[in-house]
């Protein structure tokens, strides 16, 4: 059986089987990840995938999982505890401003700048809501911002600018400009990509002043101010991309 869409799914989730696919993300907002490993675990395929689903809904996942493409001394903050280590690891390291990002805002609307982890604790003490979220130096140098979309065989580079705002989001009033990627841009992609089993990804780099690359988040789908492809024909180009890897899974004789 094939399940199309979010409502196919809730009227179809309890007669799913092993082998069966899912097509489509999920929008449940809290249940989403019970959902995903009730699936898994009865060998229902999902596509996307369910590690890519969840990825790209949560900023504080991808920090884990992504560390190492990310800015070094990368951290997520789940806890009070974690804040203080944090505090004592970035004064130890001489790192002084700092940014958070809010595990689930998007468009640059969760990334906000500290002038130093201590500032940012005294804060935190006072809102237990504040947690997960992301933890990381400020890039105080120049840097270029880089939005990269990649479906099956299509792929757009364009950077992101803005002038008057650290937040280089199109969204936070910053302008793109076509921008020819370096194999070592389009390796980081493809790496970031297979790792988190992503059919298809709005991936965002930032390469530093010294040439270096750097994961700055990765998500199914995002904002496409500044690309050239509208929405449709990106939404298409995405269907399309799921509908050939479910034919390849009907393919495949299931291992028992």
């Amino acid at each position: 059986m094939i399940v199309r869409g979010n409502r196919s799914l809730l009227k179809q989730f309890s007669h799913l089987a092993d082998g069966d696919i899912v097509i489509g993300s999920l929008i449940s907002k809290y249940l989403k990840s019970n959902i995903l490993i009730d699936l898994l675990e009865r060998g229902i395929v999902c596509l996307p995938s369910a590690l890519s689903q969840t990825l790209s809904a949560s900023k504080t996942a991808q920090a884990f999982v992504f560390r190492e493409h990310m800015l070094p001394n990368t951290l997520v903050i789940q806890r009070r505890h974690d804040l203080i280590q944090a505090l004592n690891d970035y004064n130890r390291c001489g790192i002084g401003p700092v940014v958070t990002k809010d595990n689930h805002l998007h468009c640059g609307h969760g990334v906000r700048r500290w002038d130093h982890v201590e500032t940012l604790y005294s804060i935190a003490a006072f809102n237990r809501d504040a947690y997960p979220f992301v933890l990381q130096p400020l890039v105080e140098g120049p840097f270029t911002d880089v939005r990269f979309i990649r479906v099956a065989g299509y792929c757009e580079v364009y950077s992101r600018q803005n002038r008057f705002n650290f937040r280089k989001n199109i969204a936070a009033g910053g302008e793109s400009h076509p921008f020819e990627p370096t194999t070592e841009l389009l390796s980081l992609c493809r790496d970031v990509m297979e790792r988190g089993r992503f059919p298809y990804a709005h991936v965002d780099l930032m390469i530093l002043a010294d040439g270096s690359c750097h994961l700055s988040e990765i998500a199914l789908d995002g904002g496409i101010k500044g690309a050239r492809v509208d929405r449709q024909e990106l939404n298409r180009l995405k269907a399309e991309r799921l509908e050939e890897m479910a034919a390849v899974y009907k393919k495949v004789p299931k291992v028992r």
